[in-house]
């Protein structure tokens, strides 16, 4: 089953920026990606790892989840990230273009503790082998790289994703068969509030766990599509409530609003229940 813990909204931060670090302490996202990659220059690049361990190892994030996004591991700076950050023990190494299981075995083998690996989807390669990928012991989370898999296919960023669509749906099926949870790529525009909110729609529609995030104002609309409304938590008991009356009565047919309610559809709403009391318990 996959995991319960929300991660509506995963926040980039680059590790470089201390204003973004310090800043980060009060924004309200689920999980935060202290960022050595994209967003950090290659000069900036050692400074950037010191204050990311800094970060996971202060205290100062409250119930936030803490990752890190290392460098690939062929580049000059791969080593030493996860070195620093499996040192570090946050929650999970994040691990960009992720090609085969072999990457995967040794970057668990440099981890102890209960530090996972959230294993970045964005290579045509990355596609074909998602059900491996995601099946790895050591692999929590798949994280969708959609910028670069765009790239890699040649394929252009367009409203509604549907050149993507094919890709996203395969990674979400290999999450869901491997038990383990998968966030939405980013979205680039940050003024684009309207389009924002489409694609974290689609996203939830499609069965992501929440989406990464590149920009604060991103986070309250993220956390609002990935909770289930006062409404749905409402019906939710009301189907749990009529299908635990039904089993004490002996009876087998089960209707709720006029609605036929089977196994699948109790489950689905103790689920609902399970995801609101987590949200509710991040404070």
């Amino acid at each position: 089953m996959t995991e319960l813990r929300p991660r509506r909204s995963v926040l980039y931060m680059p590790s470089s920026n201390p204003k973004a670090l310090e800043k980060a302490k009060s924004i309200p996202c689920d999980a935060i990606i202290f960022d050595l990659e994209d967003a950090v220059a290659p000069d900036a690049k050692p400074a950037a790892r010191e204050a990311a361990v800094a970060a996971v190892t202060s205290g100062d994030y409250g119930s936030r989840e803490l990752t890190i996004r290392c460098n690939g591991l062929s580049t000059p700076w791969g080593a030493d990230d996860l070195a620093a950050a499996a040192a570090a023990g946050p929650s999970a190494v994040v691990i960009p273009k992720v090609n085969s299981t072999a990457e995967l075995d040794t970057v668990a083998a440099a981890l102890a503790g209960d530090t996972r690996i959230w294993a970045m989807v964005e290579t045509p390669t990355a596609i074909f082998d998602a059900r491996s990928i995601a099946a790895h012991p050591r692999v929590s989370v798949l994280v969708m790289g959609t910028n670069d898999l765009a790239k890699e296919v040649g394929a252009p960023l367009v409203a509604g994703r549907a050149n993507l669509t094919v890709y996203l749906a395969t990674a979400v099926l290999a999450a869901r068969e491997a038990g383990k949870a998968i966030l939405d790529g980013v979205y680039n525009d940050v003024r684009d509030d309207a389009g924002f909110a489409t694609e974290c729609r689609q996203g939830a529609e499609m069965g992501f766990d929440g989406k990464t995030l590149i920009h604060p104002g991103q986070v309250d609309p993220a956390n609002a599509a990935w909770s289930p409304s006062p409404e749905d938590v409402e019906f939710s008991r009301r189907v749990i409530a009529a299908f635990e009356e039904a089993e004490a009565e002996g009876r087998g047919v089960i209707t709720v609003d006029g609605r036929m309610i089977e196994n699948l559809h109790v489950a689905n709403a103790r689920r609902t229940l399970a995801v609101a009391d987590a949200i509710a318990a991040l404070g």
